[in-house]
């Protein structure tokens, strides 16, 4: 098979992915891309007046929140899988053996493991482009960058990237062009960082740490 990018962007910037994904196949690269769907997932679980509540990056699910989550990220998937064109293929990872360990003071939320699912591999393998909303077997909710990085690992992917709607890690306002794993969990562990950018890096931090080049928007992660 090709090399392998795995692409993760958000449901906010869903739309942004498509030109990273061609450019990659322009290059040689085989793609799979993991999304999100979490302004649509928020959105739809206060209209039906479910609480909204993160701890550390990942979404508290109830059983009622799970079907949101259902809902939103196949309606993402599709809308993904139609922006990148027939050569996308798309697959929610619980149907497809994503694992992982459940978290459960978070609900039905789980801690996604590396993994090498094998209708993903057989997609690569005819040239496809998965396209993954990320549920694991269970069913659980999954945060999209720790499935991204997950995967990544699993399948021994050259490359991790994520799309976000920021320029890079931001320190004190300024996009960092690199930042050493160990120096990223002291920056982790004392609060420097909030919100989504906790479970991106930390993610990336993961996957460079086992082999998987990683870089968040313009700033790489090293190990």
């Amino acid at each position: 098979m090709k090399p392998l990018v795995v692409l993760k962007c958000g449901g906010a910037v869903a739309s942004q992915a498509v030109e990273p994904v061609l450019a990659l196949r322009a290059e040689g690269y085989a793609v799979l891309v993991v999304h999100g769907a979490g302004p649509q997932i928020s959105a739809e679980m206060e209209r039906r007046g479910l609480p909204v509540e993160f701890v550390g990056g990942r979404r508290v699910t109830s059983p009622e929140a799970l079907d949101v989550v259902r809902e939103s990220l196949v309606k993402v998937n599709a809308v993904l899988c139609t922006a990148i064109g027939p050569l996308a293929t798309g697959f929610m990872g619980d149907e497809i053996g994503l694992t992982a360990t459940r978290i459960a003071k978070l609900g039905l939320v789980g801690d996604p493991t590396p993994c090498r699912p094998a209708p993903v591999i057989d997609a690569l393998r005819r040239d496809r482009i998965p396209v993954i909303g990320p549920l694991a077997k269970g069913p659980l909710n999954v945060n999209a960058d720790e499935a991204a990085a997950a995967l990544a690992v699993g399948l021994g992917a050259e490359r991790l990237l994520f799309v976000t709607d920021v320029p890079g890690v931001l320190v004190e306002g300024d996009v960092l062009p690199s930042i050493g794993a160990d120096e990223a969990d002291t920056l982790l562990g004392n609060g420097t960082f909030e919100g989504g950018i906790v479970p991106k890096l930390r993610a990336a931090v993961r996957a460079t740490r086992l082999g998987v080049q990683s870089e968040i928007g313009e700033t790489a992660v090293m190990p």
